[in-house]
C-alpha cells in the first residue's frame, strides 16, 4: 500500500503558484480523486463491466473505494478527506445552482457519498469523519453496507487485474522533466505506480493537455484519460472554499 507521497511536501516549495503545505496536499488529493474517475470509466471501458445505474456515479465509488485500497490509514484518511472537501468546495463555488439535469450527482451528494464509502470501509478508525464532515446518522447506518457493495464490484475488478510483474498497460504522455508541472508529476508518479500492480486488458494513454476549461475526460474512441492542464490553478482556487 502506498504512504503519503512525497509530491505534495516538494511542491510546497517549488510550486510556482504560492501556496501553503495543506493547499497543496488539497490540490494533490483532488487531483489524484479525478484521476482515479477517469480511470473507473477507463476500466468501464476497456474491462467491459456492466454498469447498473448512472457510469459517472460507479467512477465516483471507483475513486474513494481506490483512495482506500490503496494508501495506507493516515495517507488514505488524508486524501479521502480533501477529496470529500473538493466537493464541497464546488458546491459552495456554484453557490447551490445545482444542474439536475446533469450527468454527476449533485457536489454536496458526491461530498456525503464519498464520505460514507470511506468511513463504511473501516469503521472503527474513522469515527471521527462522522464529526468532521456531519455525516447524518440515517446515512452512517448504511455506510459499512456501502462499501461492501463497492468492495463486491471493483474489489473483483482489481484482484482479477492484479498483477506479479510490472506492466506498460498505462502510457504517461507528458513531462517528466525538471519544468512539469505539479500535476504532470503526480500522473507520471501515479501511472509508474499503476503499472507495477495492474495489467488492463488494452492499453490507454493518459495525457495532460490545455482543454480551455477545468475538467478531466476519458476518451473511449482513442481509450485516452485526459487531465486537463487548468483544473490545477482551479484547485488552488476552491482551496480557500473547502
Amino acid at each position: 500500500m502506498k504512504p503519503a507521497s512525497l509530491i505534495a511536501s516538494l511542491a510546497a516549495f517549488f510550486c510556482a503558484t504560492p501556496a501553503s503545505a495543506d493547499d497543496v496536499a488539497f490540490v494533490e488529493a483532488n487531483i489524484l480523486s479525478i484521476f482515479y474517475h477517469e480511470l473507473g470509466h477507463a476500466l468501464i471501458d476497456t474491462e467491459n463491466l456492466p454498469i447498473f445505474g448512472r457510469e459517472e456515479d460507479a467512477a465516483d465509488i471507483f475513486s474513494i473505494f481506490f483512495i482506500d485500497a490503496t494508501f495506507k490509514e493516515d495517507a488514505a484518511s488524508a486524501v479521502a478527506a480533501d477529496a470529500a472537501l473538493g466537493f464541497r468546495a464546488e458546491a459552495r463555488e456554484n453557490g447551490g445552482d445545482v444542474a439536475w439535469w446533469g450527468l454527476h450527482s449533485a457536489d454536496q451528494q458526491r461530498f456525503y457519498t464519498t464520505v460514507c464509502v470511506f468511513y463504511g470501509a473501516n469503521p472503527a478508525e474513522r469515527g471521527h469523519l462522522i464529526k468532521q464532515f456531519n455525516l447524518p446518522e440515517e446515512r452512517v447506518e448504511s455506510c459499512p453496507s456501502e462499501y461492501d457493495q463497492a468492495n463486491h464490484s471493483w474489489g473483483h475488478v482489481l484482484d482479477v487485474l492484479g498483477i506479479d510483474e510490472p506492466s506498460d498497460t498505462l502510457v504517461y504522455s507528458g513531462d517528466r522533466g525538471d519544468d512539469a508541472s505539479l500535476t504532470e508529476q503526480i500522473i507520471a508518479e501515479e501511472v509508474d505506480f499503476l503499472n507495477e500492480y495492474y495489467a488492463l486488458s488494452h492499453t490507454v494513454t493518459v495525457s495532460i493537455e490545455d482543454c480551455d476549461e477545468a475538467n478531466a475526460f476519458y476518451e473511449p474512441e482513442d481509450r485516452t484519460i485526459i487531465m486537463c492542464s487548468e483544473f490545477e490553478d482551479y484547485l488552488f482556487e476552491l482551496a480557500e472554499k473547502r
